[in-house]
């Protein structure tokens, strides 16, 4: 037998659980996206009938939108720069602050640079850059085997070029041969103590390894990010980081005392200071 449900009576029951306005937003990708519910039925509030198994799968995915797990996940694909990249709790859901850090290499790079991503996660830096970067060749890094697993599906089904390799930063020694002229990372950047203002969908499911640092090393990464660069950068070489906005002025301090020039701290679109930019000598 068919049961009827409506937007109206989905967001009351997300409201029990989520803000108003992320309530709507749920509401609307649960509707339209999994539910395939057209959108001018969505906004008119008009019924849906839902089949048994839908009926189901409507009833397991509130279940888990309950428990705060992000919509990306339960979906299994978030868009960045207009591409579907697959994800899952083994990875960061790419935020709209990285996909402005890959546009603005995307608007920099030169043709056939060699690029290093530092911290792939799901890849979706080091594919965006290898679509879009003509004569790219991108190599990226990560420390878990799960995200490195999905950053190659990503590649395969984007049908992007990119060699991934197993590393972890803190320790690499990498080949004394390696150059690349640009070296892009959004490393772990939050501190301890900003677990306690976090939502639970990101503290909860997201991995914790990719996210915090200790809050008596905050810049841990990107020192030993900006020491590797002085031996695998080619001259003149870029170096672009996403960074915690509470730490603009460190980063800029500790690039200028690893010997870089042309330092650069960006602000997104929100006002934050979130990009370091700088150049080797």
């Amino acid at each position: 037998m068919n049961n009827i449900v409506t937007p109206t009576l989905i967001r009351q029951q997300l409201q029990a659980h989520y803000e108003h306005n992320e309530a709507v937003w749920l509401t609307r990708i649960v509707c339209h996206e999994i539910l395939g519910q057209p959108m001018t039925d969505f906004y008119l509030g008009k019924d849906i009938v839902l089949s048994a198994n839908k009926e189901k799968e409507l009833a397991n995915i509130l279940t888990r939108l309950y428990r705060h797990e992000p919509i990306q996940y339960i979906q299994g694909r978030t868009r960045f720069l207009g591409r579907d990249f697959h994800v899952a709790p083994g990875v960061l859901i790419p935020r709209p602050e990285t996909e402005e850090l890959v546009e603005r290499i995307i608007r920099q790079a030169p043709t056939g640079a060699h690029i290093l991503d530092i911290g792939t996660g799901s890849g979706c830096i080091a594919i965006s850059l290898a679509l879009s970067v003509p004569g790219a060749q991108v190599t990226a890094w990560d420390i878990s085997p799960e995200a490195l697993r999905i950053a190659c599906d990503n590649a395969r089904m984007l049908k992007a070029d990119v060699h991934f390799s197993a590393c972890d930063v803190l320790t690499v020694q990498p080949d004394a041969n390696e150059r690349y002229d640009l070296i892009v990372s959004n490393p772990p950047y939050v501190t301890e103590r900003e677990r306690e203002t976090m939502e639970p969908n990101v503290l909860e499911w997201e991995p914790a390894q990719a996210l915090f640092v200790p809050d008596d090393d905050p810049l841990r990464f990107y020192r030993r990010i900006a020491d590797l660069g002085r031996q695998l950068l080619t001259p003149n070489g870029q170096l672009y980081f996403e960074i915690n906005q509470a730490y603009g002025e460190d980063t800029a301090k500790m690039l200028h005392e690893y010997g870089y020039t042309s330092i650069q701290i960006e602000k997104d679109l929100s006002g934050n200071d979130r990009f370091a930019i700088c150049q080797k000598v």
